[in-house]
């Protein structure tokens, strides 16, 4: 691969307000921000599953990574300040800290601000009622 990848849940509100955030406010240098509906999931070696879980971290090294540790990575890639964030959240101690608090977030999406009542619904409650891509399916 030539650029690395962070894959978020382009059905969630939330996920994709943050995503938004991310690509309006930390300048990374190579990397591709996108949902994981219209990623190519094989060509990452990732599964729906997987992406389900947690935000996605697949370097252009092949490195991969999920929640805050993708995080993590995606900070690492961008300027010093936000730098530093991604190496914080590293240390072991916040390492630590930050999967319960990350799996909290997950889990609660859709009852913080951007969320919506779509983001607590699994994935294929999700896709009957928006379709694959997160849209009602129209009618034929």
């Amino acid at each position: 691969m030539e650029r690395s990848t962070f894959v978020y849940d382009g059905d969630c509100a939330f996920c994709t307000r943050c995503a938004e955030f991310v690509e309006r406010r930390v300048p990374t240098t190579d990397v591709t921000v996108l949902p994981w509906q219209f990623a190519d999931l094989a060509a990452l070696g990732l599964t729906a599953a997987e992406c389900e879980q947690a935000v996605q971290w697949v370097g252009a090294d092949g490195s991969r990574a999920a929640g805050p540790d993708a995080v993590a990575r995606l900070l690492g890639t961008s300027n010093p300040l936000w730098r530093v964030g991604g190496a914080l959240l590293r240390v072991p101690p916040v390492r630590l800290a930050a999967w319960p608090a990350y799996r909290w977030v997950a889990r609660n999406r859709h009852r913080l601000p951007g969320g919506t009542a779509a983001c607590a619904l699994p994935q294929e409650a999700r896709e009957r009622l928006y379709g694959p891509a997160g849209r009602p399916p129209t009618a034929a």
